[in-house]
């Protein structure tokens, strides 16, 4: 048996370097993949289910033509713009991530070396014990979906031309600014922002970014916004649970490791987002007297946002008052808030991603600044020493938290406003209206669901006479409520 194991764990080169570890390797693969199960097919099941039926092609497809467009920009130049050698403060120098040589290596974050300030080391760089190629890919699965949640603000109107266009020039120009800043050993990184695994660079960043081009690419048609039921409940319900059970890979993954922090996330992950769900239905019904199935959904994905920027350094306990707080505070915008402000009001957010990820993750973070415990900072963070003002720090911590919220924020709002307005100059923003009339058939001459037969189209001459009762020289139907509607 002792030999067996002996032999499980020794070199055998050239596929088993001596710096392989087989169990982090493998466990950094499952947690891309459950990452990637989020976006396809979570967000892409989740956005097809939840909006009107005339738009459940076209919203799956915005989402299905991110995932794809965004691993090819990733690995063309994206990825070493986000993890490369620096360029400026905020930036790495972009490159391509595509030779075997550079694939097969051992993973390092180049720029990722603590200094102290009188030029000592105080953690070396970040050198997981698997290769780049698995580092590549689990960081894009958290670009991917960043971008497909920029999605969710805009659904039901923006011209797929123009979203198209805008995939690559917000992952290039937004997200891997973030990403460098607080991960890949930007300014922020090495000043100790804590970001554990993305509530500013995937939450705050979607949240805003898409709140922004919600506003540049206007509203959907009054009708629309009106009345805007999900076509399918219970698809909504099975996209929200991958998006959920795929959560322990996005928070578990960060460490890089099969390690404590890893498991301690991923139990905190859950925590939050079981509290979170609970206390926003619990609102749902003191306020409107029963409980919502989309407010479910929107208390457990709150949860799972603000959870995010401290997963692995906060206490379990803590995690009780992520979730308690991500079920009130972004209920209270989105229900109380929003109905007294004519800026939110003005602004067509069609699923909520302001208030679902901005909000959620802002409050993450900052109270990553006040709960951040020592001892589980000092076995995850390049900054030793870091702690949350509960531990008496002085709240300098809680600060660092604030002006990396405002960065991401300003970065964000100007940057996506940039790209759109350059869009504008070339491919119109917004669908014309006789298009949001009609929908999918109209953007993509394909529609969801076959009701008439195995493809064949709705024709009121021969369906209406199929299915009601011919009375004097109109053709009647029964309405939802029985009463008799001329058709």
């Amino acid at each position: 048996m002792d030999d067996n194991l002996a032999l499980a764990y020794e070199e055998r080169l050239p596929a088993v370097p001596r710096w392989l570890n087989k169990g982090d390797n493998a466990w950094q693969l499952t947690a891309a993949t459950l990452v990637c199960l989020q976006s396809m097919p979570g967000l892409v099941i989740l956005y097809a289910s939840i909006v009107k039926k005339k738009w459940a092609v076209n919203s799956a497809f915005m989402a299905l033509y991110a995932f794809a467009a965004v691993l090819i920009c990733w690995v063309l130049f994206c990825y070493r713009l986000a993890f490369g050698d620096k360029l400026f403060p905020f930036w790495g120098k972009a490159g391509l991530a595509l030779d075997q040589r550079y694939l097969t290596k051992r993973a390092a974050v180049p720029e990722s070396t603590q200094y102290y300030s009188n030029g000592t080391i105080e953690t070396p760089m970040n050198q997981p014990y698997f290769p780049m190629a698995s580092l590549v890919y689990f960081q894009f699965s958290f670009a991917a979906i960043t971008t497909i949640l920029v999605a969710g603000s805009v659904l039901g109107r923006m011209n797929i031309r123009a979203w198209m266009a805008f995939v690559p020039l917000w992952l290039t120009l937004c997200y891997t600014v973030g990403a460098y800043s607080l991960w890949g050993g930007g300014f922020l990184y090495h000043w100790g922002v804590i970001d554990y695994s993305g509530g500013y660079v995937i939450h705050l960043a979607s949240g805003i970014s898409g709140f922004t081009a919600a506003y540049w690419v206007g509203p959907r048609l009054q009708a629309d916004r009106d009345r805007y039921v999900p076509n399918n409940v219970l698809l909504m319900l099975a996209g929200a649970g991958f998006l959920w059970m795929g959560w322990s890979g996005f928070n578990g993954g960060a460490p890089y490791a099969a390690n404590l922090v890893s498991s301690v996330a991923v139990l905190n992950t859950n925590i939050s987002a079981a509290t979170s769900l609970l206390v926003w239905t619990s609102l749902d019904v003191y306020y409107f007297g029963k409980p919502s199935v989309i407010g479910a959904v929107q208390g457990m994905i709150t949860g799972l946002a603000c959870i995010t920027p401290g997963a692995g350094v906060v206490q379990a306990w803590a995690a009780i008052v992520y979730g308690v707080l991500s079920g009130s505070i972004p209920w209270f915008s989105m229900i109380i808030l929003h109905k007294k402000s004519t800026l939110l009001q003005k602004v067509d957010d069609t699923l909520a991603v302001f208030y679902t990820h901005a909000v959620a993750g802002i409050l993450g973070g900052a109270l990553t600044g006040l709960l951040a415990e020592p001892s589980l900072c000092n076995m995850e963070l390049p900054v030793k020493n870091t702690k949350g003002a509960f531990y008496r720090d002085g709240g300098k911590l809680f600060l660092k938290q604030i002006v990396a919220a405002l960065f991401i924020i300003g970065w964000n709002f100007m940057a996506t406003t940039v790209i759109l307005l350059s869009i504008k100059l070339v491919i119109r923003l917004r669908m014309p209206d006789n298009e949001l009339m009609i929908g999918d058939d109209a953007v993509h001459g394909e529609e969801s669901y076959a009701l008439w037969g195995d493809g064949e189209r709705y024709d009121p001459a021969r369906h209406d006479r199929d299915n009601t009762v011919e009375m004097g020289e109109a053709w009647r139907l029964n309405g939802a409520r029985g009463e008799t509607i001329d058709v």
